[in-house]
């Protein structure tokens, strides 16, 4: 069976300062389809921060108040999450990992074991960041690298991001109207790899760059990642469940 990694950021999951529910319910609507498919599906979800801030509005900027927004946040998103996946009858569990979680092969072993038994009696494993003690990542990771890490560690054939970035552009779409999607990418350069981040909302702490990073990564090692829009589902719907790539980037070596 096949076993697919999908992360979803926090500018998706997020909306007027609060959780963005219908991108939320259609996220989880792909998922049972995928389920559906006989596709093993693990998902890396941010949207703790945004989560907590609809109950506490304290200062994002601060980093322990933002730790703090992330405690408050997190049993909540999973509750939200767990209410959308009942309507499917599908059970969700909830893994905080760290950096140093991957860093010990113990650790990591014994995840791995827990996801693996998740998985094979039909439970949708949903990954964040600790967000409470991994503070770096909190402030530059956005889960794009953990996501990539899990999808190695766990042995997923596929890491699917859903952003609101919906491809890889051959210069800045922002500023630059001529710009076009690249379709597949099969080498990053350093100076792809090393540009500066670009974080693109209040809840969000990636960019592009954490995401190239997190496909070079899996690129290494043999394994693929693919880029879509996390508004519009139907490229990742296409590409994931029908094998069509009708837009996104796919990067694999």
């Amino acid at each position: 069976m096949q076993r697919i990694v999908i992360k979803v950021g926090s500018h998706v999951l997020t909306e007027q300062d609060g959780v963005a529910r219908e991108r939320m319910r259609s996220l989880v609507d792909l998922i049972a389809e995928l389920k559906e498919a006989e596709r093993d599906v693990i998902l890396v979800s941010s949207g703790a921060v945004a989560a907590g801030y609809t109950q506490s509005r304290l200062d994002r900027g601060d980093v322990a108040s933002k730790q703090a927004l992330a405690a408050i946040g997190q049993p909540y998103l999973l509750k939200m999450y767990q209410e959308k996946f009942a309507h499917h009858g599908i059970l969700s569990a909830q893994l905080l990992l760290s950096a140093d979680d991957f860093d010990s092969r113990k650790r990591t072993r014994h995840a791995r074991r827990a996801v693996d038994r998740l998985l094979e009696v039909g439970v949708v494993p949903i990954i964040n960041e600790n967000d409470v003690t991994a503070t770096e990542e909190l402030l530059f990771g956005d889960n794009d690298r953990l996501s990539a890490h899990v999808a190695h560690y766990f042995d997923a054939q596929m890491l699917a991001i859903l952003s609101d970035i919906d491809a890889y552009y051959d210069a800045d779409p922002h500023t630059h109207s001529e710009a076009k999607p690249r379709k597949v990418v099969t080498h990053l350069s350093p100076e792809e790899l090393s540009a500066e981040h670009t974080p693109s909302n209040a809840f969000a702490t990636g960019g592009i760059v954490t995401k190239l990073q997190s496909a070079h990564f899996l690129m290494e090692y043999g394994r693929q990642m693919f880029l879509a829009s996390g508004f519009d589902l139907s490229d990742a719907r296409a590409f994931l469940l029908e094998g069509k790539h009708q837009g996104g980037t796919l990067f694999q070596r």
